[in-house]
C-alpha cells in the first residue's frame, strides 16, 4: 500500500473534520419484545464498548449450532438490540443458540488509526466468533456448527466472513485467537456483495456505496462525493478492495450462502439503474454467476425470482446446521 493513501487515511482519522453523521432522533414507539439474553454484554475484545455481543443458549442436552447475528447501519450506525425476540425465539425454538454482535463503527476505526477503517467492524465480528468458539465447553455450543447472518452492511461483514480464509492463527499465545473463523453457512438479505467503485458503476450507474469503508469520508461529504473520491484513488486502494469485497474471495470450498433481496421494487437489471442501488438484487445476481463459475454453492431470491427449496433465512439455515429439509 503506497505511503500516500495511509497518510491520507490517517489525516482524514486524525482531522477535526471527521464526518460526524448526526442522527435524528427516533420517535417514540414501543419497542418489539427482547428477552433476556443469558449472556449480556460479553466483551470479546479492546477498549470500545461496542466490542460485545450477547448470547441466548439453547436449552439442549448436547452442544448446539449457533447463528450469529450482525447488524446493519452502513457500519455506521445500529447495534446488536436491533434483533428481537421476533428474530432470535424461531432458533431457539429450534434447539440453536443465537447471539447478537455490536462492533465499532467506521468513524471510530477512523479515530482509531485503523488502515482501512472497514477492516474494524468485520475483524470485530471475527473476533467475536473466536471468542464463543474458545468458550464453546462453558456455553454448550458445537464449534463445528456456526452461522452468521445480518441485513446491509451486516450481511456483507457475513459474507465476508464466509468466504474469507481463516483467520485462526494456531500458534499464538492468545487462546482466543487461535480459533477459527469460518463458517458453515450464511444467510442474508440486502447484501453488499462488492465494495469495487469500478465493477460498481458497471452494474449499476447510480451506485454510490463504499467509498466511507475505506476513509473517504469527511464532514460535509454525502455519500455520492465519497464514493467519486473512491473511484479517483481506486487504483491506490485497490489491494483493500480485492481484501475486502467478498465476490472477490468466494472459491469452491465456501460454505452455502443465502441471499434475500425481498425489497427490490423493480425487475433487476445489469448495467442498469434501479431503485436503491445500496441494497439491489444486482449485488446477489452478480454473486451468482460467479459462485456458478468457481462451483461454490449460492441460493438467490428476490421477487420474481423466489428460491424453490427455501421460503426464509430461517428455514435455509436451519436445514444447514441442523441437516433439515424443508416440508
Amino acid at each position: 500500500m503506497s505511503r500516500w493513501i495511509v497518510a491520507f487515511v490517517l489525516l482524514l482519522a486524525c482531522s477535526p473534520n471527521v464526518w460526524a453523521q448526526a442522527k435524528k432522533p427516533k420517535a417514540e414507539r414501543k419497542e418489539s419484545p427482547r428477552q433476556m439474553p443469558n449472556v449480556a454484554n460479553f466483551k470479546y475484545a479492546g477498549e470500545s464498548d461496542r466490542q460485545v455481543f450477547d448470547l441466548w443458549l439453547a436449552k439442549s442436552d448436547g452442544p448446539t449450532p449457533l447463528v450469529v447475528f450482525i447488524h446493519g447501519g452502513g457500519w455506521m450506525a445500529g447495534d446488536k438490540t436491533n434483533y428481537r425476540d421476533r428474530d432470535i425465539q424461531p432458533f431457539l425454538d429450534q434447539g440453536i443458540s443465537v447471539a447478537s454482535v455490536s462492533y465499532r463503527f467506521i468513524l471510530q476505526a477512523m479515530d482509531q488509526q485503523v488502515v482501512p477503517p472497514v477492516k474494524a467492524p468485520l475483524h470485530d465480528a471475527a473476533r467475536a466468533i473466536q471468542t464463543i468458539r474458545s468458550k464453546s465447553t462453558e456455553w454448550n455450543i458445537d464449534k463445528t456448527k456456526v452461522a452468521a447472518t445480518g441485513s446491509s452492511a451486516g450481511a456483507c461483514t457475513s459474507l465476508w466472513l464466509a468466504f474469507h480464509d481463516d483467520l485462526a492463527d494456531p500458534q499464538s499465545e492468545d487462546q482466543v485467537a487461535r480459533e477459527s473463523t469460518r463458517l458453515t453457512a450464511a444467510a442474508v438479505i440486502g447484501a453488499q456483495t462488492s465494495l469495487d467503485p469500478k465493477e460498481l458503476r458497471e452494474w449499476m450507474p447510480n451506485a454510490v456505496y463504499a467509498g466511507h469503508a475505506f476513509g473517504f469520508a469527511a464532514k460535509g461529504l454525502s455519500r455520492p462525493e465519497e464514493f467519486e473520491l473512491l473511484v479517483k484513488n481506486r487504483e491506490k486502494v485497490l489491494p483493500w478492495i480485492k481484501e475486502y469485497s467478498p465476490i472477490e474471495l468466494l472459491t469452491k470450498d465456501d460454505p452455502p450462502v443465502y441471499l434475500a433481496y425481498p425489497n427490490q421494487k423493480t425487475q433487476p437489471v445489469v448495467g442498469q439503474e434501479g431503485p436503491d442501488p445500496t441494497h439491489s438484487a444486482i449485488y446477489g445476481i452478480k454473486l451468482e454467476e460467479r459462485a456458478n463459475e468457481v462451483g461454490s454453492d449460492v441460493t438467490l431470491t428476490y421477487p420474481g425470482h423466489e428460491s424453490r427449496e427455501f421460503a426464509t433465512i430461517q428455514e435455509f439455515l436451519i436445514a444447514k446446521l441442523k441437516g433439515k429439509k424443508r416440508e
